[in-house]
């Protein structure tokens, strides 16, 4: 507090009183109470900041609610913000314009006779991929997650910036930077575009299919990794029977196991260029084992993937059963209700139609009575729905 109070008095040069209050609203100390926030033409008067236009104090929450603001733009889903989906939309549209600029940068006549159009358009997608990096991580301290945790502004920030997102949105402008400042050297340039095509994965972040996806990966790595392992294992035990019985026939197409290994992999992943197939008896009794265990191996990722994929589906439709209960508490559903209930929906990436369903299941419960389901699916009778919907 004495170095706040030294830096911010009004004997201490405008660019250091500047800093302090720029630094105390960026890294936001708890500590801090003085509430600043400079302006061009501010003073300083027992220890709070004034406007020399008047004489009310610029406080930090008017600087929050901007923050606030910019993180309901950056990353909530409330109904009816347009200006939230302009932004989207243009975001989105941005990053798909730059995968195609990718994409023709390739072709080395068009690239030639453009060059400084692709140039340009490069520069303005840093510029705004940067800009949106730096704001993202100035309102990471208004995500709810980290503040359940209790950190701070500053280890917000810090455990915002260490996230997958926020890495796939530094690699999306940090190459441009490093190429420009020489970096790499002598490095091939063209594979240093291509990192470019690394802003597709921030379109995982308006997708809720994506989104799903991504998460069940990192619910299930550990079950995947064990499949990956058999896999491994079952792929090495048949390069090595298949070399046994077809290095003396075909020396060159199974030279060593590491050569087999090609074979392997096409065929426990029922792909089979059939660039290399077995020509011995043995050799293709062998393959037809490896072949039929090949379906199973394939099977199994899928099939833990699916089961994965319906129980996020379900652990979602059971959250949002949660808000429509606590909705339904008072026996009736406020506009603010409706509106929160609506904000869930979008967040979890729930259709109309499954919310409704949802929802009217929950008020059949609610007015005492079981809710008719087929006994074959476990869902709602379309003519039990229909009802409902008429009396309400």
């Amino acid at each position: 507090m004495l170095v706040a109070s030294a830096l911010a008095d009004p004997r201490q040069p405008p660019w250091g009183r500047h800093f302090f209050c720029l630094a105390a609203q960026f890294f936001g100390k708890r500590d801090l109470n003085r509430q600043v926030f400079w302006q061009p033409a501010d003073i300083w008067s027992d220890g709070k900041l004034f406007s020399r236009a008047g004489s009310d104090p610029v406080r930090r929450s008017d600087m929050k609610k901007y923050r606030r603001r910019a993180h309901e733009l950056l990353n909530l889903t409330i109904p009816g913000d347009r200006h939230r989906v302009i932004f989207d939309v243009l975001l989105v549209t941005l990053i798909a314009t730059n995968v195609l600029a990718v994409m023709l940068e390739s072709m080395d006549s068009l690239y030639e006779n453009y060059r400084e159009f692709f140039f340009a358009f490069e520069v303005f997608s840093v510029v705004v991929f940067t800009c949106e990096y730096l704001t993202r991580l100035w309102v990471a301290p208004e995500r709810r997650r980290l503040q359940a945790q209790g950190l701070g502004p500053l280890r917000s920030r810090f455990a915002w910036a260490r996230s997958p997102s926020a890495v796939v949105d530094f690699m999306a402008f940090a190459p441009f930077y490093m190429i420009q400042w020489g970096l790499f050297g002598g490095l091939d340039l063209r594979f240093l575009r291509a990192l470019r095509l690394l802003r597709m994965f921030k379109l995982t972040r308006y997708s809720h299919t994506m989104t799903l996806l991504l998460v069940v990966l990192r619910d299930n790595a550990r079950t995947l990794g064990a499949v990956l392992v058999v896999m491994l294992i079952v792929m090495t035990l048949a390069a090595c029977g298949m070399y046994l019985f077809e290095h003396e026939a075909q020396p060159l197409a199974f030279a060593h196991i590491p050569a087999a290994m090609w074979w392997a992999f096409s065929t426990l992943t029922t792909v089979g260029y059939g660039d290399v197939t077995p020509i011995t008896a043995g050799g293709k009794m062998f393959g037809a084992s490896i072949t039929v265990m090949g379906v199973g191996m394939v099977a199994l990722p899928a099939g833990i993937l699916a089961s994965a994929f319906s129980e996020q589906i379900r652990l979602r439709e059971d959250l949002y059963r949660q808000v429509v209960d606590r909705a339904l508490a008072d026996g009736d559903i406020t506009r603010e209700e409706e509106s929160e209930l609506e904000e869930t929906r979008l967040n979890l990436g729930l259709s109309q139609d499954r919310a409704k369903y949802i929802l009217t299941g929950e008020r059949q419960q609610l007015r005492g009575g079981p809710v008719p389901t087929c006994p074959h699916c476990g869902g709602m009778l379309h003519h039990v729905e229909a009802s409902m919907e008429f009396a309400d």
